[in-house]
C-alpha cells in the first residue's frame, strides 16, 4: 500500500467522516479494520486468506483475478472492514496457498469453485456477497449457480460473462489455444504471466500509470516465476474455454434471479471491454453500473471509490443508475 493510500485509509477509518461517506457505524471499533492473515485446510489443500471485520457482520468474499492473489485487495479490505466480515482467499496455485503440481490438484475452474465452497463451509459462512474480478467471475458464478441461496449479492469488476465483452485480439488468441494446445499456442499464452505481460495488464488503459504501485505487478511476477507455475497457469488458461461455454447458464441465472448487483468497470481494460459490463446491466436492469477511467485493475486507482459504492449498495437501497467516473 502506498503512503498516500495509507493516509487516505487512516483518514477514512479514523476520521469520522460525514454521513454518506465511508465512516463506519457508531459501534464499529478501530480494531474492525485490522487485517488478519490465516490459513485453513480445505480438502487436503492449505488455503491462505486475509480476514477483517466483525464475525457477525455480513460476509463479503473477495475473489481475485489472474495473475494476482488476495494481495490485489490490500487497500480495499480495511475500507470495507467496518461494515462487513471481509474474506479474501488465495486460490490453490496463487499467493500463499498451496501450489500443488497438476498431478495432485486439477487446475480447472470447477475445482477452484469447489475449493472455495469448501473454504466457506470451513469458516461457517452461510451467506455472502461475492466480489468477482477477472478469474473471480468464473469462480463466483459457479458458486452462485451451485448454491444460489448462499449469495446475498454480487459485485462484478472487470469479470467477463458475455462474448461481446472479450477484446477481439484476446478472444482470437485464446481460441487458437483452446482449439489446438501445442507448444506454439502455449508460448503465446506464456506472455500473460511473464513480467512484461503482467505489467501490461496493470498499466494498459489506466488514467494515470504513475499512480499505480509497481510493487503490485512486481510481486505477481515473482510469484509467477516460481517453479511449476507455468504448468498451473497453462492448465487454467486452457480450461478457461469452459467459461464461454457456461455463459448462457450464467446469463440465465442473472435474468431469473435478478441478484442485487453492483458493476464496477475500468473502461480502458485491454482484456474485457465495457460492452461486457453493459450486457450484464441489460440482463439485470436494477444493477448499478459505474464506469471508471481506469484499466483492468481499477482498484489500483479507485479503491476508496469502489469501497464507497459497495457500502452504499449493500448497506442501503440503491437505484438503478449508470455513472461515468474520472
Amino acid at each position: 500500500m502506498s503512503l498516500p493510500s495509507l493516509a487516505l485509509a487512516g483518514s477514512v477509518l479514523a476520521g469520522g467522516l460525514a454521513a454518506g461517506t465511508l465512516a463506519g457505524p457508531a459501534h464499529a471499533a478501530s480494531g474492525d479494520a485490522a487485517v488478519h492473515h490465516r490459513t485453513v485446510r480445505v480438502d487436503g489443500v492449505d488455503v491462505f486468506y486475509r480476514e477483517a471485520g466483525r464475525q457477525e457482520a455480513p460476509a463479503i468474499l473477495l475473489l481475485h483475478g489472474f495473475p494476482t492473489s488476495s494481495a490485489m485487495y490490500r487497500e480495499l479490505i480495511p475500507l470495507l472492514a467496518p461494515h462487513f466480515r471481509v474474506l479474501a482467499p488465495d486460490y490453490p496455485g496463487y499467493g500463499h496457498s498451496d501450489a500443488l503440481p497438476p498431478a495432485q490438484y486439477a487446475y480447472t475452474f470447477d475445482h477452484l469453485a469447489q475449493t472455495m465452497r469448501g473454504f466457506l463451509d470451513r469458516l461457517g459462512v452461510k451467506h455472502a456477497i461475492l466480489y468477482m474480478q477477472d478469474f473471480g467471475g468464473p469462480v463466483g458464478f459457479r458458486l452462485a449457480l451451485a448454491q444460489p441461496q448462499r449469495i446475498d449479492g454480487i459485485v462484478v469488476q472487470n469479470a467477463n460473462a458475455y462474448l461481446e465483452g472479450f477484446a477481439p485480439q484476446v478472444k482470437a488468441q485464446m481460441q487458437r489455444y483452446w482449439t489446438h494446445r501445442t507448444p506454439q499456442t502455449e508460448q503465446e499464452q506464456r506472455f500473460a504471466f511473464s513480467p512484461e505481460g503482467i505489467r501490461w495488464q496493470y498499466v494498459t488503459g489506466t488514467h494515470d500509470a504513475s499512480a499505480l504501485d509497481p510493487d503490485a505487478w512486481t510481486l505477481d511476477a515473482a510469484r509467477m516465476a516460481r517453479p511449476g507455475q507455468d504448468a498451473i497457469q497453462l492448465d487454467l488458461l486452457y480450461d478457461y474455454r469452459s467459461n464461454p461455454a457456461s455463459y448462457p447458464e450464467w446469463q440465465a441465472w442473472l435474468k431469473q434471479r435478478q441478484p442485487k448487483t453492483l458493476i464496477l468497470w475500468g473502461k480502458g481494460d485491454p482484456l474485457f471491454t465495457v460492452e461486457g459490463a453493459r450486457a450484464l446491466k441489460r440482463d439485470v436492469p436494477g444493477a448499478r453500473l459505474v464506469v471508471y477511467d481506469a484499466g483492468h485493475f481499477l482498484l489500483q486507482e479507485h479503491a476508496a471509490d469502489a469501497a464507497r459504492e459497495i457500502v452504499a449498495m449493500f448497506g442501503s437501497a440503491d437505484g438503478s443508475e449508470v455513472h461515468e467516473r474520472d
